[in-house]
């Protein structure tokens, strides 16, 4: 009954080709046949998605995938052969003209073409392959090093800043995609990874699953690290509160294995240094040779940090040998960033007396020295 109210929407022309060639293949397609046959006479046919399975992680054909179509029929193998799908998501195969493809996956795919060479063939047996794979595009955002678009091939060479390069074979996967970008940055959210994906058809439609990639470094845990597929968007969330574990077993591969902070001020050896990732700041302070003794304010560390959206950030610190790596006492490190630590009151005076006993110029006087003491008083 559905093929027969089907049927009537057509136009005359268009019915008469259906009953000639049988009402089999028709009745299997329905009302999305319909659609597809009413495309015929515009040159143009665009399967009809509702009709098919949703399979949600198969591989879904788009421009630039090259397949291979071969007609099982001894009598039509000539039909069949390699071709392309163009940017607008179609390809022109032989007897049947310009067929859109793009979002459907390789069966649904199979079962489209077979329903269309039926109008022509009495055994539309074929086999519908992928000879060559486009190349996968995705979107890695959140907490990573750069985000953005990236390209992924079956052979990467992956490197994290400041980290030894390593070639990588085969499908890419998340990880492979977080590398890609420059690695997870301090902030990221190991247990908070989102995997966005196109479902098949044309309605353009996402299924998000939530990733748990300290599962993964901490217990070998693979299915947190799927293929990715073109189109995919992965989002990192951003951690409350650092997590010391999280941050170790993410330095093993996901993130910097090296930064360059300048560490300046009232300490031994002051000028750029390079650390190892998640280095907090008492640590930075001691590889810059330690504060001087008696010249250094401990109580009055300045962290300068420059956002990535251009501004800039001060807070201040204690430096305290005791405290462990803590957002709010001891900070992790970002490439970059500048500690500075600040003049004891006993150093301004002492270098305010200095100015004053050094005759340097006449520009410096015993008025310039009550100005220095009055302000290191107010302060």
């Amino acid at each position: 009954m559905a093929a027969e109210r089907s049927l009537s929407r057509l136009s005359p022309a268009l019915r008469r080709v259906v009953i000639g060639c049988g009402a089999i293949a028709w009745a299997s397609f329905s009302n999305g046949a319909a659609a597809g046959l009413q495309a015929v006479a515009q040159g143009r046919m665009q399967a009809p998605s509702e009709n098919f399975i949703v399979t949600q992680d198969a591989y879904i054909l788009g421009p630039g995938d090259q397949l291979q179509l071969t007609i099982l029929d001894p009598g039509a193998k000539d039909l069949g052969g390699v071709f392309d799908i163009l940017n607008d998501g179609s390809a022109s195969l032989a007897l049947v003209g310009n067929v859109v493809l793009e979002g459907l996956t390789v069966n649904q795919a199979n079962l489209w073409l077979k329903s269309l060479y039926g109008r022509y063939l009495l055994r539309p047996d074929l086999n519908l392959r992928v000879v060559r794979a486009r190349p996968i595009q995705i979107s890695v955002v959140g907490e990573v090093e750069s985000p953005g678009l990236y390209s992924l091939t079956t052979s990467e060479i992956s490197q994290t800043e400041g980290g030894p390069a390593s070639t990588i074979s085969g499908l890419p996967t998340v990880v492979t995609a977080i590398q890609k970008a420059g690695g997870l940055t301090l902030n990221a959210d190991l247990t908070n990874v989102t995997l966005e994906r196109r479902l098949p058809g044309d309605s353009q439609q996402l299924r998000q699953a939530q990733l748990d990639l300290a599962a993964l470094l901490q217990r070998g845990d693979k299915r947190q690290n799927p293929f990715v597929f073109d189109g995919d968007t992965i989002v990192i969330g951003t951690a409350l509160t650092p997590s010391s574990e999280v941050m170790e077993l993410a330095a093993a591969n996901l993130s910097p294995q090296s930064i360059e902070v300048n560490v300046v001020g009232e300490v031994v050896q002051p000028g750029r240094i390079e650390l190892k990732a998640n280095t907090p700041v008492v640590q930075a302070i001691l590889a810059a040779g330690g504060p001087k003794t008696w010249r250094a304010k401990r109580s009055d560390v300045e962290l300068v940090r420059i956002n990535r959206n251009g501004t800039a950030t001060r807070e201040l610190f204690s430096i305290d040998y005791s405290q462990g790596v803590s957002s709010s006492r001891n900070p992790p490190l970002r490439d970059g960033d500048t500690v500075i630590v600040n003049r004891s009151n006993y150093a301004r005076l002492s270098d305010a007396i200095g100015a004053i006993a050094t005759p340097v110029t006449g520009l410096v006087n015993i008025w310039a020295l009550v100005r220095l003491i009055q302000d290191n008083n107010n302060n």
